[in-house]
């Protein structure tokens, strides 16, 4: 597995939180149609694959002790994909809640939602809102679903919580607490699948001091192996936090 990681920067989070050892990992799951092609197979064979692999990384999570992991599921910029794909998408959304909410819950984790995930089916919101709010007292872990998320947007929209509010007292921890991350610490490894080197407009303002690891394979192939070859490669840098 091949990867450009970032050189080591960063710092504690605007609301004061010491930086600690690796706890909140983010990934651009990135490559499920890639996936298919390469094999001859619909898109949705590579979305399908892709969700068994979200299942084998939150395991894998669980048990390398990481206590946040917030994955990259479906962007603001993915209404632009054909109708049927998006259909396909909140459908395995659907059948992921279902099928999995039992495990999660039974393991401590609690589920978080970021992203306007109102603009979804009715039914589907309700499902969302039903899972977040079942796991919502868990303290394990905590697995972060983006939906219909942005980052631009994010913070736009914590702009606008801060608004009516004397300008004397907006700093960038008023806005960090704004944000629908609020109450997690920032993130300390942002991994991206499939070889791309970008970020594509995911958690700009909570990955502005994370490690960046790139990596050449493709999500549905990213399982336990590769995500402790992930966590190894960060344990290796050497995080400054701004200072010599």
């Amino acid at each position: 597995m091949s990867a450009v990681g970032a050189t080591s920067i960063a710092k504690p989070s605007a609301s004061g939180q010491a930086p600690g050892n690796l706890r909140h990992i983010a990934i651009i799951m990135d490559g499920n149609g890639r996936w298919a092609k390469k094999r001859m197979l619909p898109r949705l064979a590579g979305h399908r694959k892709g969700i068994e692999a979200v299942r084998a990384v939150s395991r894998a999570a669980r048990e390398e002790g990481i206590r946040i992991l917030t994955l990259y599921a479906f962007s603001s910029e993915n209404w632009r994909r054909p109708a049927e794909e998006i259909s396909d998408l909140m459908g395995l959304l659907r059948h992921f809640i279902q099928t999995d909410i039992d495990e999660l819950d039974d393991n401590n984790v609690r589920l978080r939602v970021i992203g306007d995930h109102n603009a979804f089916a009715p039914d589907l919101v309700t499902l969302i809102d039903g899972a977040v709010q079942r796991t919502a007292d868990n303290t394990g872990s905590t697995l972060v679903i983006g939906l219909n998320y942005g980052a631009q947007d994010e913070i736009v929209r914590a702009a606008r919580k801060l608004a009516g509010r004397d300008p004397a007292t907006i700093d960038a921890a008023a806005l960090e607490a704004a944000l629908d991350t609020g109450d997690l610490p920032p993130v300390d490894l942002l991994i991206r699948t499939s070889g791309e080197q970008r970020l594509s407009n995911f958690m700009l303002w909570q990955a502005a001091y994370a490690e960046l690891l790139f990596v050449d394979t493709l999500w549905p192939d990213f399982g336990k192996a590769a995500l402790a070859e992930a966590i190894a490669t960060f344990n290796l840098r050497e995080r400054r936090f701004g200072g010599l």
